[in-house]
């Protein structure tokens, strides 16, 4: 028998140590040549749509080409058109105004690239997070390692091919490789270290990165909480509730995780939820605009909590039939779990969604906040400003009254997690902040009185400023 092969550590390295050996401020691009590196990689990515979509739809079993090319594609795309737009007024130095006293001078703020960032990228949407961040990087004047997942193996194919379109490997370069090459990757001396993925894993990489001091971004998940107001209509709202949730069939980090809805309303809300996902996917067994589980593992752990609420006496609704062969479990909603069930004690990431009921608005707020803090919540009712004092009363990497995942889409709102569900933001001008130093400038004055007065630190001049700077 054939010794296992090792992890191509070797690979990795040579590439870290390539790009640390080409980064140096002398080297970094102008803004110009930035932005037209960031146009061509755009030019790259419409070229290849049809092979994106079909790289992803192979890693994932079957993944909806609607999907693909709207979360991933389009998505992507419109994040480095803002950020080209935009990049000039970033990346810029910015001036600011000092009012003279105590310290006179000119000042601003040098936006400057962190050096080699690595991003570790997830399985359920490959292109779009590996991508942005890398991209974001790259208009910070950064070099970039991109890790992505071992589940979607000719994904991170293409996007090696793709970034070898437009950049040298001393500027971006792919690595791939398992659980090991990802340990491995964590522990590297980045100058910045960008993660996508669970929060177990999240709290390993952030202790690898921690021993050299490495900033880290985490964008993490959690039970991300969606709760029907009072005034919350079943045949109005639940659509919306069942397009972020069964959208990628459930397998994205800010699905709702868990609905509330006022006593006595579980099954109307649950009915209207499983027709709409009726109405979006008749079929979801045979439909191939309805997206696969990721892995057989992924699968049997889903069917296995649908399989435990079953056992439980539990009130379980179906828009479908299961296709095991195809990895494929229908729109599912279960009634009333156990607060210590798997359901609603494990993100679920996938197309189940678990209803509990609520007293009263205290009620619901106590149970949310009860709870590690999500990545996003999601408030609908008629009264959209009475969901907005819900929200107000809750915390969240983000939120969006009357609707659900929408707000990843839009580029000037930061994106980011807050306790368990991460830490750092990107999106737009925040990512940009994300990957760059802000460094502080001070040009003083040639004056003889501010140099005599700096210097004697303890004459005259220095205590009249003093006593000034003190107040009475």
């Amino acid at each position: 028998m054939n010794a296992p092969q090792k992890p191509d550590n070797d690979r990795l390295q040579a590439a870290f140590d390539v790009q640390r050996s080409a980064f140096s401020f002398d080297s970094v691009p102008g803004i110009s040549a930035r932005r037209m590196k960031l146009r061509d990689l755009l030019r790259a990515i419409r070229a290849r749509r049809s092979e994106i979509v079909d790289a992803i739809s192979d890693d994932f079993g079957n993944r909806s080409a609607d999907e693909t090319l709207s979360a991933e594609v389009a998505v992507t795309i419109g994040s480095i058109e803002h950020t080209c737009r935009h990049l000039d007024r970033w990346a810029n130095p910015t001036r600011m105004f000092n009012l003279g006293i105590p310290i006179p001078g000119r000042t601003y703020v040098r936006h400057e690239p962190k050096g080699v960032v690595g991003v570790i990228s997830p399985w359920n949407y490959p292109f779009q997070l590996a991508v942005i961040p890398a991209a974001t990087a790259l208009a910070g004047g950064n070099r970039v390692l991109i890790k992505p997942s071992e589940f979607t193996p000719r994904t991170a194919d293409l996007l090696a091919r793709l970034f070898a379109d437009v950049y040298g490997e001393d500027e971006v370069a792919v690595v791939t490789g398992g659980p090991e090459i990802g340990k491995t990757f964590s522990e590297l001396p980045f100058d910045h270290l960008f993660f996508t993925g669970s929060t177990a894993v999240g709290r390993k990489i952030a202790m690898a990165a921690a021993e050299n001091l490495t900033p880290v971004t985490l964008e993490l998940g959690g039970k991300s909480p969606c709760v029907m107001m009072p005034d919350a209509d079943p045949e109005k709202h639940t659509p919306l509730v069942a397009f972020g949730k069964f959208y990628s069939a459930g397998q994205t980090c800010v699905a709702p995780d868990y609905l509330l809805v006022p006593t006595g309303q579980a099954a109307a809300f649950g009915e209207a939820i499983i027709a709409a996902a009726r109405r979006a996917h008749p079929d979801p067994a045979t439909d191939t605009g309805y997206t696969s589980m990721i892995t057989e593992r992924h699968y049997g752990r889903l069917t296995a909590m649908i399989d435990e609420a079953r056992a439980a006496g539990l009130t379980v609704l179906s828009a479908g039939d299961a296709a095991p062969e195809a990895r494929r479990i229908p729109p599912t909603v279960v009634i009333g779990p156990a607060p210590d069930s798997r359901l609603m004690t494990e993100e679920i990431f996938g197309p189940i969604l678990p209803i509990l009921e609520y007293d009263d608005l205290d009620d619901a707020v106590r149970f949310i906040t009860g709870r590690d803090h999500p990545l996003a919540l999601y408030a609908f009712g008629r009264d959209a400003r009475a969901a907005e004092k819900l929200v107000a009363r809750t915390t969240s990497g983000g939120a969006v009254v009357n609707g659900a995942i929408v707000h990843l889409a839009v580029e000037h709102l930061p994106f980011g997690g807050v306790g368990t569900s991460g830490y750092g933001a990107y999106h737009g001008k925040r990512g940009f902040a994300e990957f760059t130093h802000a460094r502080s400038v001070l040009v003083l004055p040639q004056w003889p009185i501010l140099r005599d007065t700096i210097i004697r630190p303890s004459g005259r001049r220095m205590r009249w400023l003093t006593d000034w700077m003190i107040g009475r």
